[in-house]
């Protein structure tokens, strides 16, 4: 592998999202933070392919998957937030400099670590015929895009119905899981991880990174864990929604009545019911 990829890959992530955090500290526009990340993940795809030049059907196909997954959700979190108005997540940085370059440094991290298995298959002069491993990851892309589209459209067509309003999304694949999202979007990226390994030797090895942070990002940082303290503080004191919470999945989907009955053991080292999701309800409801 060429490894001026990696340093390429860096600079254009590091410029592109400084750029974005130079005009939202100026104008103080935090509404097209989520299209900066995801669009920068599409150009990295495509410079690396058009760089290298090869060509291999591996490499089109995952840049093309990158591509697909960037546009749709980079489009779909800004007519999101262009419907909802401020994004609530930069509340207490619009007036702190420190704050928002901190939050914007880790966007260019998780940009350029997550990107990782494609910039090494684009780049890599090693191009076996399709593997066992390229399927079975294309698969599991396929089915982790459908669920994260899926997830965002329900749970938006829930939002925007005023018969819902100050309700909890339960329907749908929110049924099974209490963040389906998150679980499409850590499945397509373990997949497009999978998809890479066949070319993958030696210390290459390392961009396992790539959906390892993304799923510690979701699981311990900003993901389920802000999410679930948000609902809790809203609908804590509703007997439904703590129903709700101890029958339904953190992350990945599964029946009702099945996670139910499991023992809370089992929930936690399985299936990420970590405490601190809940550590706002009454002490009692933590004694699953």
């Amino acid at each position: 592998m060429d490894s001026h990829f990696l340093g390429l890959t860096a600079i254009v992530t590091l410029g592109y999202q400084l750029t974005f955090f130079i005009i939202t500290a100026l104008f103080r526009f935090d509404k097209v933070t989520d299209f900066a990340g995801g669009t920068n993940f599409i150009i990295l795809a495509i410079l690396t392919l058009v760089l290298k030049g090869s060509w291999h059907f591996r490499q089109v196909v995952l840049s093309l998957f990158v591509v697909i997954w960037g546009l749709r959700l980079g489009l779909f979190l800004l007519m999101r937030i262009l419907q909802w108005g401020e994004d609530r997540r930069f509340d207490d940085k619009r007036d702190n400099l420190g704050k928002l370059a901190i939050f914007w440094i880790l966007q260019a991290i998780w940009v350029w670590t997550v990107s990782l298995p494609v910039t090494v298959v684009n780049a890599s002069d090693k191009q076996p015929s399709v593997q066992a491993q390229d399927i079975i990851g294309w698969i599991m892309w396929i089915i982790g895009i459908l669920v994260e589209i899926t997830a965002d459209q329900q749970k938006l067509a829930f939002k925007n119905s005023p018969e819902n309003r100050g309700k909890w999304c339960s329907v749908g694949l929110w049924k099974y899981s209490r963040h389906p999202n998150y679980f499409g979007e850590i499945l397509l990226w373990w997949g497009v991880f999978l998809a890479s390994t066949p070319v993958l030797v030696g210390a290459e090895w390392l961009v396992v990174f790539g959906p390892v942070f993304i799923a510690l990002l979701l699981l311990f940082v900003s993901g389920i864990p802000l999410l679930e303290a948000s609902g809790d503080k809203k609908f804590g004191n509703v007997a439904a929604y703590r129903s709700y919470k101890r029958k339904t999945s953190p992350l990945i989907l599964l029946p009702p009545g099945l996670y139910g009955s499991l023992p809370q053991w089992f929930k936690t080292i399985l299936l990420f019911e970590f405490p601190w999701y809940s550590r706002n309800l009454p002490q009692e409801e933590l004694s699953w």
